[in-house]
């Protein structure tokens, strides 16, 4: 029995974001930009810029667990769930930090949102704010991400970066690029900031 709803689980939350795509516009999602600064065949380094991030801060600690309520509630929030009623388009990639002590998804705002500027959420659970500009390293991997290879690849980024002799801080960061109802040719990184001098 326990095994047949900790398999439904997924199942589940894959039929919730199947109706919450459903209702998004038709346009091409956009996509946040980086600009690579180093590559070889196992990871690659990045520049992002500061971007505005809608946050859901969790105590749970596994993949499931964290994205069945983060995802409803900021979904909620750009579908309308805020104090203008207004609808907020979605980007990629959702961002998700999966920790033994808390974890959080996260929603990119349209690029150039000000935090101050958004419709406040009616949720309290949502949190706007901005990052700052940094650079990270990034592995790729395909499937339909869990929490097995969340550590997997954050593993071998880890070792990756050791290798190489490439300074690392801060949380592993899983990020996802596609909707559910993409089987195939699925993006997802696991990524984390590292110290990078440009030459």
């Amino acid at each position: 029995m326990k095994f047949l709803l900790k398999a439904g689980v997924p199942i589940i939350f894959l039929f919730l974001l199947l109706q919450s795509f459903m209702v998004m516009p038709a346009e091409k999602t956009d996509e946040r930009k980086y600009k690579v600064v180093y590559t070889d065949n196992e990871l690659e380094i990045r520049f992002y810029q500061a971007a505005t991030l809608a946050t859901y801060y969790s105590d749970a600690v596994s993949y499931w667990d964290v994205a069945l309520p983060a995802f409803k509630t900021l979904a909620g929030y750009i579908f309308g769930k805020n104090e203008t009623d207004a609808r907020i388009s979605m980007t990629s990639p959702v961002q998700m930090e999966i920790n033994n002590t808390a974890s959080s998804m996260s929603f990119l705002m349209p690029e150039g949102s000000d935090p101050d500027k958004l419709p406040k959420p009616k949720d309290p659970k949502v949190i706007l704010h901005k990052t700052i500009d940094e650079y990270v390293a990034v592995v790729k991997f395909s499937g339909f991400a869990s929490d097995g290879d969340i550590k997997l690849y954050s593993e071998k980024l880890k070792k990756l970066l050791i290798l190489r002799k490439i300074l690392f801080y801060g949380n592993f960061r899983f990020q996802g690029y596609d909707p559910p109802v993409k089987i195939f040719g699925r993006r997802n990184e696991v990524l984390v900031a590292v110290k990078w001098n440009v030459k």
